[in-house]
Formats: C-alpha cells, structure tokens, sequence
C-alpha cells in the first residue's frame, strides 16, 4: 500500500493511472510462476487475476486504501478481451470498496478503464465504452497479436512492424469507438515513444502518450512543430497506403521537412 501511496502522492493533484496486477507472457514474477509452451496466449493479465480473486481482492484493498484522501487514482484493467472480465473485475472493485466502507475506511470509487491489446476488444468498443471511463492502447501486445509476431523471436523480428497499416486502422477504429461514446483514450508501448508515430497518434486524435522518459524530449519537439491540421492529413495518406516502408518514408519525409531530420536519424 505504501507503494502505491507514493506513486499516487507523486502525481497529485494530477490523475495517477494504477494497472491491476498484469503478469504471464514476458512479464514474470519469481514467486508466481507461469509456465506454459505459449504464454503470450495464455494464463495472463486479467485472466490470472480473475482466477484467483483472492489476489485481485487484495491488491484492489491495498490500491483503494492507498487514494483515500487523494482521489486522484486511476485505475486500469490489463488483456481484456472480453466485456464479462470486465463485468467480473468491476464486480470485485465494489466488493473491495464496500468491505473497505464496512471497516471504517475513507476510500471513494475511481473511474476504471480497460487496455485494449487483444484485437478482440478493438471490436467491442461500444460495449466497453458502456462499462469503463477511459481506454489505453498497449501498442506492443496490439501489434504482436494483429501481426501474429512474437516481438521476442529473433526469427520472426523484422516482421514485427509498429505502423504496419492494418496497426494505423485498428488504432483508428479504437480512437473512433473510444470518442464516439465520449471516451479518452491514452496509447503507451513502444509506438508512443516513436518521433515519426507520434504524427500519426496526433492526426488519429489520440488524447495521451505514455512513455519512457528517456522518449519525452524527441515526442514534445515533433507535437510541438507539427500542427493538428498537417497531423491529420499525413495520417489520411498514411491509411491509405498497403506497406509500413510506404509510411515510414511518408513520416520521415515530413519530419525532415518541418526541420526535425535529426530525430528521424536518430532513430535509425
């Protein structure tokens, strides 16, 4: 609970985004141990939590006991793919906030939203949207799944492609869903710390990024040199072409034109 207090008290008053327990596929925990022959479908995120409710209830206590006084938590729901984990995991936050209420404790609801990572959920989003505050896109685990690559096979690691365009129109499709039903949507993973991305994310209308910190200083300059306007224009061509090399020159070309070439040969 400290934990969480301090990560809380560092962002306050802004909101601090706590994702529930989010293990299995590359992420491991040497006291839980998940082993299976394909772990990148399997046991993980909220699946494992669902399974064991005992453990959700716990970390959901500790994090809601950790806001009060605070109330500037987030909190967000790892690998759904479909709306009832969502229904069961929104079922346990009131579980856990009402035992919390029943002991005396100072702790308030936060607004609760879901990764979209499996491309199941990107066609849910209606629903979603009925049940959840806000949406963030993990880019890495979308891409791997949309692209049927393992970013970590060494055998199959240049076709893992962050702005392959089947990626641009599922992002569009979730943008689209998320703001339809008046919904923010954040992107995080390794595609919101990409220079020439962040123009695509920008004309998309994405609402946030989240990065590295060593990524801040190169994303800030391209936002703030590339207009919304011009944003959204690279990103009707970008959606328009059948191969990421096309994208990517289209990008670099713009960033070079607006003054920005360093970034782009930094990052090759």
């Amino acid at each position: 609970m400290q934990i969480y207090r301090q990560v809380l008290e560092g962002f306050a008053p802004r909101p601090g985004i706590l994702r529930t327990l989010d293990i299995g596929g590359d992420k491991d925990l040497p006291y839980f141990p998940v082993v299976e022959d394909n772990p990148f479908l399997g046991w993980r995120g909220i699946r494992i939590t669902l399974d064991h409710p005992e453990i959700f209830l716990t970390q959901l206590r500790a994090i809601l006991r950790a806001n009060s006084g605070l109330n500037n938590l987030q909190l967000m729901l790892p690998m759904i793919s479909d709306v009832g984990e969502v229904d069961e995991a929104l079922a346990l936050i009131h579980r856990a906030h009402q035992e919390l209420l029943e002991e005396g404790e100072s702790a308030s609801l936060p607004p609760v939203g879901v990764m979209i990572e499996v491309p199941a959920a990107v066609y849910q989003m209606d629903a979603l949207a009925q049940r959840v505050e806000f949406f963030s896109v993990g880019t890495n685990d979308l891409t791997q799944y949309l692209l049927a690559v393992d970013r970590n096979n060494s055998r199959v690691a240049e076709l893992y492609r962050t702005l392959h365009p089947a990626v641009i129109r599922a992002l569009a499709q979730i943008v689209e869903g998320a703001h339809r039903n008046g919904k923010p949507v954040g992107v995080c993973g390794e595609l919101a710390g990409d220079p020439a991305a962040a123009v695509v994310l920008l004309g998309l209308g994405v609402d946030s990024l989240s990065m590295s910190v060593g990524s801040l200083p190169r994303v800030k300059w391209v936002l703030r040199t590339i207009t919304r306007a011009r944003a959204r224009e690279l990103t009707e061509q970008a959606l328009q072409m059948e191969k990421e090399v096309a994208v990517r020159t289209l990008l670099d070309n713009a960033l070079e034109e607006a003054g920005l070439g360093g970034l782009v040969r930094a990052g090759r």
